[in-house]
C-alpha cells in the first residue's frame, strides 16, 4: 500500500492505495524546490531588481492617488509578504500618498472583513483604506474603450482616476486563461461584469488554445493583456508559491515583461506528462480553491487531461461553500442533457454569455469525457444535481468508481494539487 496525503481544505485527506493500481503520481517539481532565500528576501531582492519598469518607488515620486490591486479570498496570495514591502516601496518614492488597497474580486462574492484581515493582518487592516470591487456597481464604473474582441472596456473608476497603479498577485496556471497573475489584477479582476461576460465568450472557452499553460494564440489571454495596458497597470509583484503556500519564486516590474519571466520560471517547474488512467484522482490544492464546487472545475481539468475516455475522476475539494455560483449550479440541475447543453453554450452569442456559462461550459466538457465522484462536505443532493456521484470518503470514491467501471484492478493517476500542474 501507498499512502497519500491530499489537501482537503486547510488539513488533508489520506488514502492508502495498492502500489499495483497506482500509474502515475503527477506532481509539480516546484514541490520540491529550495530557493535560497526566504519568501521575504525573495520579494525584496524582486522589487529592488524590476523587470522591464524602474523600482516602484521611483515610479511613486510626484502621484498622489495610488491604487495597490490585491486578490480576494479566492486565492491563495502570499499577502501578508506581499503587501507590507509595496506599501514601503510606494511611501519611500511619495510619503504624502493616498494609498487604496482595492480587491479585485472579479465576478465573485464580497471579501468579508474576516477574510481580509485573515489575508492581510490587522495592521494593515487597521491602518490601510481598503475597497472591495463590486462588477455591479454602475457609478462606480467606466468604459474606457474596447477590448480586441470587441467587447466594452469597463473598470473600476478609482483604477482610472489613479496617479499610479500596481497589483499584487501569484502566477500558477490556468485553465482557460493560460495563467493566473499579471493582467488579470485588471481583467477580470477590478472589470464589470459586462466587460468579463464578453471575454469569457463561449467561442473563446472552446477555442484550443484557451488551455491550461498556453498564452499563444489564446484570445482570452489577448484580451486580458490589452485591457492591463489600456488599464495602466504601471507595475506587478507577483509571486509563485509551493504546495505550502511559500513563495519560492518571485518577480516585480512592468506586467507583461515580469509575468512573462514568472511564467516561464513556473512551467519549467510545473510540466507533467498525461499518463492514461481508469481513474484520476485530483485536488484543487485545499483552501482556499476549494471552498466551493466552482473553483473545483480548475482541478478537474487537470484530470480531464489525462483521464481515459469514459474513465472517472474522484475530485477531492472540501467546498464548504456549496456550490459557488447561482447560474453555474442552475444551469446543471435544470439540463440533465451535456449534448443539449454544450450546443446551447456554443450558440450563444458573446454579447450574451450569462453569469458563470464560462464554468458551466468547461465542467460540462469534463463530464462528457468522464464520469465524476465528488469528494467533499457539500450536501449530497447538491453533488447529484451538478451531474456528480457524491462521497465522503477516498476509500469510498474508489469503490464507487470500480462498481462503474466493472473491474478491481483499475490504473489510478494521482493529481495532489490540480491546479498547481501543466498536463501535456
Amino acid at each position: 500500500m501507498t499512502k497519500f496525503h491530499l489537501p482537503y481544505g486547510r488539513e488533508n485527506m489520506e488514502v492508502d492505495i495498492p502500489e499495483e493500481r497506482v500509474s502515475a503520481v503527477m506532481l509539480s517539481q516546484m514541490h520540491y524546490y529550495k530557493p535560497k532565500l526566504s519568501q521575504e528576501e525573495l520579494v525584496r531582492e524582486a522589487l529592488e531588481n524590476p523587470i522591464g519598469s524602474p523600482k516602484l518607488s521611483l515610479m511613486a515620486e510626484g502621484k498622489d492617488k495610488v491604487i495597490v490591486i490585491a486578490s480576494d479570498h479566492t486565492r491563495p496570495v502570499p499577502s501578508k509578504i506581499i503587501m507590507p514591502q509595496m506599501l514601503a516601496e510606494i511611501r519611500k518614492g511619495n510619503p504624502n500618498a493616498d494609498i487604496t488597497i482595492l480587491i479585485s474580486t472579479g465576478c465573485h462574492r464580497e471579501t468579508t472583513r474576516d477574510e481580509l484581515e485573515d489575508k492581510f493582518g490587522p495592521e494593515i487592516m487597521k491602518n490601510e483604506k481598503i475597497v472591495v470591487h463590486n462588477c455591479d456597481d454602475e457609478p462606480n464604473l467606466v468604459q474606457i474603450g474596447y477590448l480586441p474582441s470587441g467587447g466594452p472596456l469597463i473598470i473600476n473608476r478609482l483604477v482610472v482616476e489613479a496617479d499610479l497603479v500596481c497589483a499584487e498577485g501569484f502566477i500558477e496556471p490556468h485553465f482557460f486563461a493560460g495563467f493566473s497573475g499579471g493582467r488579470k489584477s485588471i481583467f477580470p479582476g477590478v472589470t464589470s461584469r459586462v466587460a468579463v461576460m464578453s471575454n469569457h465568450n463561449a467561442q473563446f472557452i472552446d477555442h484550443p488554445n484557451s488551455r491550461t499553460g498556453v498564452v499563444e494564440g489564446n484570445p482570452i489571454h489577448r484580451d486580458m493583456l490589452y485591457a492591463a495596458r489600456a488599464g495602466r497597470l504601471d507595475f506587478i509583484c507577483n509571486v509563485v508559491i509551493n504546495s505550502e503556500k511559500d513563495v519560492i519564486y518571485a518577480v516585480a516590474g512592468d506586467c507583461d515583461l515580469a509575468h512573462i519571466d514568472g511564467r516561464e520560471f513556473l512551467s519549467s517547474q510545473c510540466k507533467v506528462d498525461a499518463v492514461p488512467s481508469d481513474i484520476v484522482i485530483s485536488t484543487n490544492g485545499g483552501y482556499p480553491l476549494d471552498q466551493n464546487i466552482y473553483q473545483a472545475v480548475k482541478g478537474m481539468t487537470a484530470a480531464e487531461a489525462t483521464v481515459k475516455d469514459n474513465g472517472v475522476i474522484i475530485m477531492v475539494a472540501k467546498s464548504n461553500d456549496g456550490h459557488g455560483g447561482e447560474s453555474f449550479y442552475k444551469s446543471f440541475r435544470d439540463e440533465k442533457d451535456l449534448d443539449k447543453m454544450m450546443k446551447e453554450f456554443l450558440d450563444t452569442p458573446s454579447d450574451e454569455t450569462i453569469p458563470d456559462q464560462w464554468q458551466s461550459q468547461i465542467f460540462a466538457r469534463v463530464l462528457q469525457r468522464a464520469r465524476i465522484i465528488y469528494v467533499s462536505d457539500a450536501p449530497d443532493d447538491m453533488v447529484r444535481d451538478l451531474h456528480m456521484i457524491p462521497a465522503h470518503s477516498i476509500e469510498e470514491a474508489i469503490e464507487k468508481a470500480d462498481e462503474i467501471l466493472g473491474k478491481k484492478d483499475s490504473k489510478i493517476a494521482i493529481i495532489p494539487d490540480g491546479v498547481s500542474v501543466i498536463v501535456i
